[in-house]
């Protein structure tokens, strides 16, 4: 692969670590702790979040009307989601033991911890909740996807996408039929080599 793409790969990997370092700091401001999983906050930092809860009567009362009529059609789409996660789980399972495709770590993907902030009500924690399963479901898709495309076609596209996963700089430039023939096993193996990341 081309030094000068694999260079701005590892500057845009050292600019997500110091983009995350920025977020543990914010984290900091609020006093918040980590204890096996759990998330705790200081006893002050949990009284002042209180006061600032929404009670459930007011968070009806408050609520546009379209957005109450058009809840069901939002809910419903949990079903879509969990056959999807249903399928993309299943998939892995038997596919890429058979290829040798290391499988995507689903619990790193679905992450729910927005329900022990006590400024949301239970509405808003269902919500919370809704929105960390759709978009975690749609990640761990993604990074299935992406492995699966890394092993069976990880040739770029001609024309510019928008927002390829992160494994797509790796992948053989369009119409380079020469380094697609040569290095296809190589790519393949990566996965190994790099822990399955």
């Amino acid at each position: 692969m081309d030094h000068r793409i694999n260079e701005l790969i590892d500057r845009i990997k050292s600019l997500e670590e110091e983009l995350e370092a920025e977020f543990d700091k914010k984290r900091e401001e609020f006093h918040l702790i980590i204890e096996k999983k759990r998330i705790r906050f200081a006893r002050e930092v949990v009284e002042q979040q209180r006061r600032l809860k929404t009670g459930l009567l007011r968070y009806l009362a408050e609520a546009q009307p379209l957005a109450i009529l058009t809840a069901p059609m939002i809910y419903a789409g949990l079903i879509p989601f969990l056959l999807l996660d249903l399928f993309v789980t299943l998939y892995q399972a038997i596919c890429f033991p058979v290829y040798g495709i290391p499988k995507v770590r689903r619990r790193d993907y679905l992450v729910f911890d927005r329900s022990d902030l006590p400024y949301l009500n239970i509405i808003e924690k269902f919500n919370c909740f809704y929105c960390s399963y759709a978009n975690g479901v749609a990640t761990f898709t993604r990074e299935v996807g992406a492995r699966t495309e890394q092993y069976w076609c990880p040739i770029k596209h001609a024309r510019r996408m928008l927002a390829p996963h992160r494994r797509y700089g790796r992948f053989f430039e369009y119409g380079d039929a020469e380094s697609f023939r040569k290095g296809l096993e190589r790519l393949r193996k990566e996965y190994r080599n790099n822990g399955g990341a």
